[in-house]
């Protein structure tokens, strides 16, 4: 009696195990390995540094550069740097997704497909922005990956990643979707797919893939502190690549809306200050001078709550919809302004190329440096806000007091510089124009507005 209980106790453990209510949740990965890694690509590329001294940052002019010569080996005029990444060909006729910091900079890419075919590969277009590159090679009836959808994917949902880690070519890893629409630093334009599937590098601008054989994004970055897989992965969604590929193929840039606004992430407690019910939406904390927002009538303090009939739930929402909005389009916007509902039409700007908004910054900041070096103080450009409670048209904060000059002739932190002489003061370049032109070690007349009064100070130019 007791081995026949035990015989059937066993049989039900088998049944229960060989199960299909539990068999299910394990994935198998090999028909979707078998059909679509054969779109997926190895991309080396190589780099010439061309060194003209054969020291490395050492100038010939440099008095140590003899002494390197002599005794120190040199470095060879021109090295060779390799780097090795991944992608995958989404068109018949040789056309190839991937990063755009696999390629950068590169003067020679060499795309290896499974079948160990090796082809020369020029970029059609780059997007730093996005960290999107479009590649191509001269080839035909190639195998290409089938395009999802990454808005049905769902968190916990399994996924899988198809690359080159380290340079093995062809390695297949799975895990399972983390999360949707993370927001990484110095990432405005992309809503991160997070995984746990494990990234090396040379994974970077391979393809994820959901469990239906379907591209849902690109692998791009990972959370490391020591420079291997941590289970912190981020892949690019794939409508988001794809929206940019369709303007680097046509035009070879990518061209995006702006607005002219800063903003912040609003609280719950910044969303009870302003009488908001919930903490959602774009917090305004600065429009800039007659940039589109401003002549549209957006204020400093404003709450976006819908751009273009969609609903913006966080501050991140925000710069990828401007983003993706065609410039000269005019849109509604509808804010939230001292307890009401506001709506507002705004003509989008274009973004200007990264190179030109680094000059701006770069100008701006040599403005700021030379009012420190001359002046003595730090200043900054009025909001439309401050100029509307001053009830002036332009002028210069004082955020701080940084020289003796500045300090003896009494201009503290919070005072407003309204003219130079008679001259009204616009702008920082402005003000830094009218500047260069008084010769140093004279002293220049600054209208000063502190509290409800102006008066005028002299100070020293710096003559150093």
């Amino acid at each position: 009696m007791l081995k026949k209980l035990l015989s059937l106790f066993v049989l039900m453990v088998g049944m229960i195990v060989s199960s299909p209510a539990l068999t299910k949740e394990l994935p198998d990965f090999t028909e979707l390995v078998e059909k679509q890694g054969l779109a997926v690509v190895n991309i080396s590329t190589s780099q010439i540094i061309r060194n003209a001294q054969g020291f490395p940052g050492i100038s010939e002019d440099d008095p140590f550069y003899e002494f390197f010569r002599r005794f120190a080996p040199q470095m060879p005029r021109e090295q060779e740097s390799q780097s090795l990444g991944s992608g995958f060909i989404i068109s018949a006729d040789g056309y190839i997704m991937t990063n755009a910091h696999v390629v950068d900079r590169a003067d020679k890419i060499t795309v290896r497909l499974t079948d160990k075919r090796e082809f020369r590969a020029k970029v059609i277009g780059a997007d730093k922005r996005t960290d999107i590159a479009l590649l191509k090679i001269e080839a035909t009836g190639l195998p290409r990956v089938s395009i999802g959808d990454p808005n049905k994917l769902k968190v916990g949902e399994w996924v899988v990643a198809i690359g080159s880690p380290f340079g093995f070519d062809s390695s297949v890893t799975a895990g399972i979707v983390s999360a949707k629409g993370r927001s990484l630093p110095q990432d405005n334009f992309v809503p991160f797919i997070q995984t746990d599937v494990a990234i090396n590098p040379g994974n970077s601008g391979g393809p994820l893939f959901n469990m239906n054989g379907e591209v849902v994004g690109i692998n791009s970055q990972i959370y490391t502190r020591s420079g291997g897989s941590m289970g912190l992965s981020f892949a690019i969604p794939i409508d988001v690549a794809t929206q940019v590929v369709d303007q680097l193929r046509s035009t070879g840039k990518v061209t995006r809306g702006r607005i002219g606004v800063m903003i912040q992430e609003l609280t719950r407690e910044l969303a009870d200050s302003f009488g908001l019910s919930k903490p959602s939406g774009a917090l305004i904390s600065n429009v800039e001078k007659n940039g589109p927002a401003d002549k549209a009538g957006i204020e400093a303090s404003d709450v976006i709550l819908k751009y273009d009939g969609k609903p913006v739930d966080s501050s991140a929402d925000l710069p990828r919809m401007v983003a993706a909005t065609k410039p000269g389009s005019k849109v509604t916007i509808e804010l939230w302004r001292k307890g009401a509902v506001k709506q507002v039409a705004v003509v989008v700007a274009e973004m200007p190329e990264e190179n030109k908004l680094a000059r701006a910054a770069k100008e701006l900041a040599d403005d700021v440096a030379e009012m420190i070096a001359r002046l003595g103080i730090a200043v900054s450009e009025l909001s439309r806000d401050q100029m509307q409670g001053l009830q002036v048209n332009g002028g210069l904060l004082v955020e701080e007091v940084k020289g003796s000059a500045a300090r003896a002739a009494g201009l503290h932190q919070g005072d407003v510089l309204l003219a130079i002489g008679n001259m009204p003061i616009r702008s920082l370049a402005q003000f830094n124009d009218i500047l260069k032109q008084v010769p140093k070690g004279r002293n220049v007349a600054l209208l000063v507005r502190r509290g409800d009064s102006a008066s005028y100070v002299a100070i020293r130019l710096d003559e150093k």
